[in-house]
């Protein structure tokens, strides 16, 4: 801009040799940008000259960069009623029009002027800059490497220049054209070598593609002086997150921390305090963290950055009804605050208010258009509530020559974000190799979910079982009930009852017999990475059998990325009555075994599980024997849509059937959302 009013300036010199000497103090005054006082000085000086037309371009133009620019524009109009065919006049009367931020009449007139003067630098460089106003940034670009042609390497043209790509950038991300952006970035480069601002937004795109390696090596490149040294570490601190590596995001946000207490810039401290929380947060050091942000509080007071980190804290220890109340006092402040509107968002989909969360969103949208965060959130909903199709088939033996083919269909259909119907058809054929029995059962089942209130969930399923072997067959109902809730934060409780029928081999099948559970399963998470499952049941059966069953977890979670989790588990079963021949029903069972849990990613679209127990098991007052058992399932990503995967089970716990009993399992899932977004997915966006 500077250069540029050098340019209209010793233009308007040219034209006003007469009084220039009279005049140099004004023309220095406007060069370094002190525009209040080059008022004073030409108002002054038309005093005496009312009629110089130099003294009034320069008036005017002083008094349009100095926060008037309708006063100026006013002003330039009245000159153009006396010189309709002047440039100058022309070229600030124009100007004064961007001044005022009305780039459409801008764009109009700055037209006419290049058309009528196609080789003035000034008129094409005025154009160029309006076009990019308008985020016209391609054409921009265009005219401005017209204005290059006429002069090479003019620094306001190459300043210009960046801006339009700086611009187009932006817009290519909004796009999620990443590719696109970041060679319009590269290409800065060309003209400002090591661009401050340039390379920040470069760094910002990696991060949003996750490419950490080259976010890191453009944070380092920035690094050329004390600040932006520290600039660089809280990207890189940043970028180490995002790459799941949080212990290197915290030893360099330490640094950052170390560093920051030599300088004054209070911005860049804040900065530096907030990634060091962040950091904190990430690691799940949440006591310290909270001691640190309450220090950060009471030095910086409840400001938006403080009150986001007392959100994060929140959302990372389970306590979000607290988070939802900081980001609305966010909001309250700034109503167009990203941190708040998404931060919002989050919570209450978390806090499993739906409805809400999507209007969360869409207001975070209307402000931030096609933000990719909000975006994934939106998918990640739709995902949740789209209606699907899931396919399991599987194939299972053991060492009682039993074998067992079965084929599972499930189809969910989501009606509303408190109504969910799911419809299931199971088909198992059963078959022993050694005595040549076999039997085949059809399960078909209608279920329905409805949100009482959010963390209240109540489960209904109701449906039929055939059973078809040697020429004979019976059908049953079946029945399943069950309150689910959140009675507190990181706790969960589910009470139900559920009718089946015993269908595990063709014997079992043969017998008919019907199994009533009444249950209650309940887990207590924490913040320290322990936690606590237990489930209890009670079983009576048609045959007058009845049994009860204990299974409790102690566990540990040691990583989270990939998951590593450890623990005990202990199980007591017993039985009223003991009929061994026909199934396993000891009068006290209990078997006690050390488990590991280890999941995560091996590809970008790909994932893996796999859970393995060992331990001992005693039937009775028997002696002990050990158990082991072992469950791991891939799945693949297919696209947004589209999943599946493979899995396999082995175990020879005794409680399945009898000790020394060994059991394998393996089959193929599929899942489809046949509908990318809900049902009522146009309902909610309409609202």
């Amino acid at each position: 801009m500077k250069r540029l009013i050098n340019i209209i300036i010793l233009g308007i010199a040219i034209h006003g040799v007469f009084a220039q000497s009279s005049m140099d103090a004004g023309f220095q005054l406007l060069e370094k940008g002190d525009f209040s006082k080059a008022e004073n000085f030409f108002d002054d000086f038309l005093k005496d000259h009312p009629n110089n037309k130099t003294a009034q371009i320069c008036y005017g133009r002083a008094v349009g960069l100095n926060g008037n620019p309708n006063k100026a524009n006013t002003l330039f109009n009245g000159l153009m009623q006396q010189h309709p065919d002047d440039y100058e006049v022309r070229i600030n009367y124009y100007e004064s029009f961007l001044w005022g931020k009305q780039y459409k009449a801008a764009e109009r007139l700055y037209a006419g002027l290049v058309e009528d003067y196609p080789n003035k630098f000034g008129a094409i460089l005025g154009y160029a800059n309006t076009l990019s106003n308008l985020q016209k940034y391609e054409e921009a670009l265009t005219w401005i490497k017209k204005a290059l042609l006429l002069e090479p390497g003019n620094p306001s043209a190459l300043v210009s220049k960046k801006y339009m790509n700086l611009g187009l950038a932006n817009t290519l991300v909004q796009a999620q054209d990443y590719d696109g952006a970041k060679i319009k970035l590269k290409s800065i480069f060309n003209d400002f070598n090591n661009d401050r601002e340039t390379l920040l937004n470069l760094a910002n795109v990696y991060l949003i593609t996750k490419e950490v390696d080259s976010a890191k090596a453009t944070y380092r490149r920035l690094a050329v002086n004390v600040k932006d040294s520290i600039v660089a570490l809280n990207g890189i601190a940043l970028a180490e997150h995002i790459g799941e590596k949080d212990r290197e995001a915290l030893k360099v946000s330490s640094t950052a921390i170390d560093k920051v207490k030599s300088i004054e810039d209070h911005e860049l401290k804040e900065k530096t305090f907030e990634r060091y929380a962040q950091a904190l947060i990430w690691n799940r050091k949440f006591v310290t963290a909270k001691k640190y942000i309450d220090s950060l509080s009471g030095q910086f007071g409840e400001r938006n950055w403080i009150l986001a980190l007392k959100s994060t804290l929140g959302m990372y220890t389970g306590n979000i009804k607290k988070s939802l109340g900081h980001y609305d006092a966010i909001l309250a402040s700034e109503s167009t605050s990203f941190d708040g509107n998404l931060g919002k968002a989050n919570a209450l989909f978390a806090l499993g208010r739906i409805d809400e969360a999507y209007e969360a969103m869409y207001k975070t949208l209307e402000i931030f258009e096609n933000q990719k965060d909000a975006q994934g959130l939106i998918e990640k909903i739709n995902g949740q509530y789209s209606p699907y199709v899931q396919e399991t088939a599987s194939y299972s033996f053991d060492n009682g020559n039993n074998l067992a083919y079965a084929s599972n269909t499930t189809v969910n259909l989501p009606l509303s974000t408190k109504f969910q119907s799911l419809v299931n058809y199971q088909y198992r054929l059963t078959e022993n190799a050694a005595t040549i029995a076999k039997a085949n059962t059809h399960t078909a089942t209608l279920g329905l979910t409805y949100a009482l209130m959010p963390k209240l969930k109540l489960v209904g399923v109701a449906g039929i079982n055939n059973a078809q072997f040697d020429g004979n067959g019976y059908t049953q109902p079946i029945l399943n009930a069950k309150l689910v809730t959140e009675p507190y934060r990181l706790q969960h409780l589910e009470l139900g009852y559920q009718r089946e029928v015993q269908n595990f081999n063709t014997d079992l099948i043969e017998r008919e017999i019907v199994m009533q559970h009444y249950g209650l399963n309940y887990n207590l998470g924490s913040n320290i990475g322990l936690g606590w499952y237990t489930q209890l049941m009670h079983t009576q059966q048609s045959d007058g059998n009845q049994r009860d069953l204990l299974f409790t977890s102690l566990y540990y979670t040691a990583l989270r990325k990939p998951t590593l989790k450890f623990g005990l588990n202990y199980q007591y079963l017993s039985f009223a009555e003991q009929v061994p021949i026909i199934y396993f029903s000891p009068e006290k069972y209990q078997a006690g075994e050390l488990f590991a849990e280890l999941g995560g990613r091996f590809a970008s679209n790909s994932t893996y599980r796999i859970n393995a127990a060992t331990g001992l098991q005693q039937v009775g007052d028997n002696d002990m024997t050990s158990i082991f058992r072992v469950e791991m399932n891939v799945k693949h990503q297919f696209s947004k849509r589209l999943s599946g995967g493979f899995y396999g089970k082995y175990s020879n716990i005794a409680s399945a059937t009898a000790v020394g009993f060994q059991f394998t399992e393996m089959g193929i899932q599929l899942k489809w959302l046949f509908k990318k977004q809900p049902f009522f997915y146009d309902k909610v966006a309409a609202r």
